[in-house]
C-alpha cells in the first residue's frame, strides 16, 4: 500500500485583489476555498419550508428578491431584510452563522457579482494551515503521474456548455469554486440544478452556510485575457447569466466530520444546489438557457472497468488565474482516506485552487456520458486531483433537492 503525498488541501480558492494572488496564498489556496465554500446538510427538505416557494421580484427591497421561506426564515432568526443588503451578510459572528440543513438561506441582492467582484475578491489572502494525514487506510493504488491541465477552448459554451464557476463568500472573502448543470428527473430537459462540492457551500464542522452563493455558466465564455476582463460587461462575464442559489444540500458527513485541509469529510465532499436567475430568463429553466446538461450516475462502473475520467474546472491558484476553463483526462485510480468511508477516484491533473466541485465526466453505466464525481481535494502541489465516489448518500442528496421542486 503506498502512502499519499502528506499534505493535501480542498481544492477551493479565494482571489487576490486585482486577480491576483500573493505568494502566501499559493501555498494553500486550495484549501482557502474550502473556508468559504457553502454546503447545506442532507435532511428532511420538507422541514425547510415550502417546497413550492420561487423567487419573485419585490420592488419595496430594491433589488434584493426574497422567496417567501426564505423572508420566513430571515424573521426566524432576527434578520432585517433591508440590513441584509445593505451589508449585514458580512456580519460572520459565529451565533449568527447559520449552520443547520433547514436553516439555508441566500436572498439575491442583484448586482452584487459584478465583473469586478466576479475576476477579484474583496479581503487580503490568508494563509491556512495544513494538517497532515497519518496514513492511508483501505484500497489506495499508486499515485498517478501528473496530467497536465488543458485549456478548454472557447467559446466554453460550444465545448463545455454544463460547466461554470460558482461564487459565494464566506468570512474569507470572496470566493469561487466551478460546478455542473444536471438533468432534474423531476423536471425533464428543464432542470435548474447544479452539482458541486460541500466545501462549496458548507463551511463544515467549523462553520456554517457559505452566503451569497451564486452560478455564472460559461463564465468568460469567449477566453478572454485578465488585461481584457478589466473592461468587460457583466453580458461579456456571464454571458448566460447569474443564477443564484435558492436552495441547496450537502451529505450529513460533509456537515459534521468536513475541514479545509486533510480529507476529513472528503468522501462526502459533494452538493446539489438548486438555482433561479438574478433577472429572469424568459421563463427558461438553466437547462434550456444553457442548452445542456449531464445525467448524474450513481452506480458507475467500478474504477478498475473505467478507461478514461475527465474533470473539469476553473483553477485560480498559481499557475493559473481562474479566469480561464480547463481540463484534465486521466485513467481513474482509488484513494482510501479511511478505511470506514468510500474509497475515492483520483487522477492525475495539475488543476489547482478553484477548481473545486467541477464535474468528472465518465461513460455512465449505460456508456453514455455521465457525471461521477466532483473534484474535492489534491496535493498543495499539484499533481492529482481526488473525488468521492456517488452512491447511496449521493443520491439521497439529489433526491431531495429535486423531490423539494417536482411541484
Amino acid at each position: 500500500m503506498r502512502s499519499i503525498r502528506p499534505s493535501f488541501t480542498m481544492r477551493g480558492h479565494r482571489r487576490g485583489r486585482r486577480g491576483t494572488s500573493s505568494a502566501a496564498a499559493a501555498v494553500a489556496l486550495v484549501s482557502a476555498l474550502a473556508l468559504t465554500a457553502t454546503a447545506c446538510e442532507d435532511g428532511d427538505p420538507e422541514a425547510a419550508g415550502d417546497a413550492s416557494a420561487s423567487a419573485s421580484a419585490d420592488d419595496a427591497n430594491g433589488g434584493i428578491r426574497i422567496p417567501d421561506h426564505i423572508k420566513d426564515k430571515l424573521k426566524e432568526h432576527g434578520i432585517d431584510v433591508d440590513d441584509w443588503k445593505n451589508g449585514a451578510w458580512k456580519n460572520w459572528n459565529k451565533d449568527d452563522w447559520l449552520r443547520e440543513a433547514q436553516d439555508f438561506v441566500n436572498p439575491i441582492i442583484e448586482d452584487l457579482w459584478d465583473p469586478d467582484r466576479m475576476r477579484d475578491a474583496e479581503e487580503p489572502d490568508q494563509e491556512v494551515d495544513e494538517n497532515d494525514i497519518s496514513g492511508d487506510q483501505g484500497v489506495t493504488d499508486p499515485e498517478p503521474a501528473p496530467v497536465e491541465a488543458e485549456a478548454v477552448p472557447a467559446k466554453y459554451h460550444d465545448n463545455a456548455p454544463t460547466a461554470g464557476k460558482l461564487l459565494f463568500d464566506s468570512p474569507k472573502g470572496s470566493m469561487v469554486c466551478s460546478a455542473t448543470v444536471v438533468k432534474d428527473p423531476a423536471h425533464p430537459g428543464k432542470s435548474n440544478m447544479v452539482w458541486t462540492a460541500g466545501h462549496c457551500v458548507h463551511a463544515g464542522k467549523s462553520g456554517g452556510w457559505y452566503r451569497n452563493i451564486a452560478f455564472v455558466p460559461s463564465y468568460n465564455d469567449a477566453d478572454m485575457s485578465v488585461e481584457e476582463l478589466q473592461n468587460a460587461t457583466k453580458e461579456e462575464v456571464a454571458p448566460y447569466g447569474v443564477w443564484w442559489g435558492d436552495w441547496a444540500q450537502t451529505s450529513d458527513q460533509w456537515i459534521e466530520q468536513g475541514g479545509a485541509t486533510g480529507g476529513q469529510g472528503a468522501s462526502y465532499d459533494f452538493a446539489v444546489i438548486h438555482v433561479t436567475p438574478e433577472k429572469g430568463s424568459g421563463g427558461k429553466s438553466l437547462e434550456e438557457t444553457v442548452g445542456a446538461a449531464l445525467p448524474v450516475d450513481f452506480d458507475a462502473p467500478a474504477v478498475p472497468e473505467i478507461e478514461s475520467m475527465k474533470a473539469i474546472g476553473y483553477p485560480a491558484a498559481p499557475p493559473y488565474d481562474g479566469q480561464k476553463l480547463y481540463q484534465c483526462q486521466d485513467k481513474p485510480g482509488r484513494l482510501s482516506i479511511n478505511a470506514s468511508d468510500p474509497t475515492m477516484y483520483r487522477i492525475g491533473c495539475t488543476m489547482t485552487g478553484g477548481s473545486s466541485g467541477g464535474g468528472w465526466v465518465a461513460a455512465g453505466s449505460d456508456g453514455k456520458p455521465a457525471l461521477v464525481s466532483n473534484t474535492s481535494i489534491g496535493p498543495v502541489t499539484a499533481g492529482w486531483l481526488a473525488g468521492p465516489r456517488l452512491g447511496e448518500e449521493a443520491k439521497g442528496v439529489f433526491d431531495a433537492v429535486s423531490g423539494k421542486f417536482a411541484k
